[in-house]
């Protein structure tokens, strides 16, 4: 009896809660929701899509409810603009789940923190020390390496007797180059050797990543109804352990790097001896060295193999414009050498698929939620303070209103029109805007169109056998990141002298 007596109550409570809600804010319209659980049961897997199609009957704003907490979906460039510019400050907060909390030490690095001193301290850090021009140029070797050893593991996998003519999981080779060189970049370490075996901190790094995931993954319809928080209490030892796991292996890291560099004298490029010569001066705990080197390796490790795959997709389903990149590349670069990121401004075709590639498969559709720290308008509507807004940068870069033909894959639309994607113009916002834009957007844009032009350069690519172009599933997988839901399978074929396709190996 108590117990029915206690849930009328909170079911109670949450209704009136709803229609003060209502009845105080001009909210945004968007489908009805139910008591308790919102809208949550109505949201297909696939989000941004769902979003994308209640926008077609709500109209470019909307509200929806998970569970009692209300998040606004924003699906067009002007009112993109109205948050990411016009009300940056105001919206520019992050929702933590719990496990989100846990990871980043209640926001202490520079992806969960709340806008404020420690925001403005750790993003100068990043703008002013690790991604400047000089940094990233002076990187430029790890990259081309991890790139040049993709090219090695794929020539050396489709030439022997067996392999010849056989299709090849792409991502399985996009996955190696982004593990390694994102590691490469924040920790200064390849995990795996040239052989493909991996050492024994990469495995334990490996492993941290995929505990992480797991832990994240475990906390459901909680998240979204506080109140019921005290039925799926978290699993505080589990995060305890998994956060003592990973800072051991960090500072194992650090305390390598710190001794070599009393030894030597030098300070290295990668971003974890940056940080560790640059803690005093910004007075940065080790928590955020340790959140920011972890923001790199999450931020940084999917979202280009993911970027890379969308993109030889749609290269390969249209053999058009792979044969007109190909004919960049050869004019440009010949079949006597290998590409090098200093070719990229003499190649603007490829840019343009790299570019067009970000804008119909941007590997983060709906970008991070903002959350409001004070009371604003958007697009004439409420957005109460506490309320989570998305921007849906899918359903904005497929917009017929701004992109002629927009689900058509078509590069020279970039060689028509200059489209900025850092940020500045609102039709195209892989990288997000404002306060929070990614700070690594460049360091993503150079791999990308570097791993794409190797990959077009040395091979001429064809369809899994049997499959015609227009076959190619192209669907994304539920979650915060789009993989591809059936992942490509390609056949290469090699289009330069042998001698071309071996590692440009470098040791930094």
């Amino acid at each position: 009896m108590d117990l029915s007596i206690f849930l009328s109550s909170i079911l109670f409570i949450s209704l009136a809660y709803k229609l003060y809600q209502r009845l105080r804010f001009k909210l945004p319209p968007g489908p009805r929701p139910w008591p308790i659980v919102g809208n949550l049961y109505d949201i297909k897997p696939v989000r941004f899509r769902c979003f994308h199609e209640w926008s077609q009957t709500y109209g470019p704003i909307i509200s929806v409810w998970f569970g009692s907490t209300l998040n606004v979906i924003v699906s067009n460039s002007e009112l993109a603009k109205e948050v990411l510019k016009e009300n940056d400050q105001q919206l520019a907060d992050r929702h933590r789940s719990r496990s989100a909390a846990k990871f980043s030490r209640e926001g202490k690095d520079l992806i969960w923190a709340d806008y404020g001193p420690h925001y403005v301290k750790v993003r100068k850090v990043c703008t002013l020390e690790l991604f400047t021009p000089k940094r990233l140029e002076a990187l430029r070797p790890i990259r081309e390496d991890e790139v040049t050893a993709m090219v090695e593991s794929i020539f050396r996998d489709c030439t022997t007797p067996d392999n010849q003519g056989k299709s090849i999981l792409v991502k399985k080779y996009l996955g190696t180059v982004a593990f390694n060189n994102i590691t490469r970049l924040v920790f200064g370490k390849r995990f795996v050797n040239a052989e493909g075996i991996i050492e024994e901190q990469g495995k334990e790094f490996k492993a941290i990543v995929s505990n992480g995931l797991k832990l994240g993954a475990s906390l459901a319809m909680a998240e979204h109804i506080p109140w019921l928080r005290w039925m799926f209490p978290l699993d505080e030892a589990a995060f305890a352990k998994h956060g003592a796991r990973r800072d051991r292996l960090t500072r194992a890291i650090m305390e390598e790097h710190t001794v070599a560099r009393q030894r030597s004298g030098n300070t290295k490029e990668h971003f974890v001896d940056a940080l560790l010569t640059l803690q005093e001066k910004y007075d940065l705990s080790d928590d955020t060295v340790i959140g920011l080197l972890w923001d790199m390796i999450t931020a940084g490790m999917d979202t280009t193999a993911i970027s890379v795959e969308w993109a030889m997709a749609e290269v390969i389903k249209n053999p058009r414009v792979q044969q007109k990149a190909q004919e960049e590349l050869d004019r440009v670069v010949g079949s006597d050498r290998v590409l090098t990121e200093a070719d990229f401004p003499n190649l603007p075709y490829l840019q343009c698929v790299a570019k067009e590639a970000l804008r119909l498969h941007p590997p983060t559709p709906l970008m991070l939620p903002h959350k409001a720290n004070a009371n604003v308008k958007i697009g004439g509507y409420d957005i109460p303070k506490g309320s989570n807004v998305h921007v849906n940068v899918w359903a904005i870069a497929r917009d017929p209103a701004v992109w002629k033909e927009p689900l058509e894959f078509r590069p020279e639309r970039f060689l028509e029109e200059d489209v900025d994607m850092k940020g500045h113009d609102f039709r195209l916002l892989p990288f997000g805007a404002g306060r929070r834009v990614c700070a690594g957007a460049q360091l993503g844009i150079n791999l990308t169109t570097s791993m794409l032009g190797h990959l077009l350069h040395h091979f001429h690519w064809t369809p899994l056998q049997g499959v015609k172009a227009e076959e190619m599933d192209m669907s994304e997988n539920p979650g915060l990141v789009a993989y591809m839901a059936t992942s490509l399978q390609a056949v290469p074929t090699p289009r330069l002298p042998s001698h071309l396709y071996k590692r440009v190996a470098v040791d930094m």
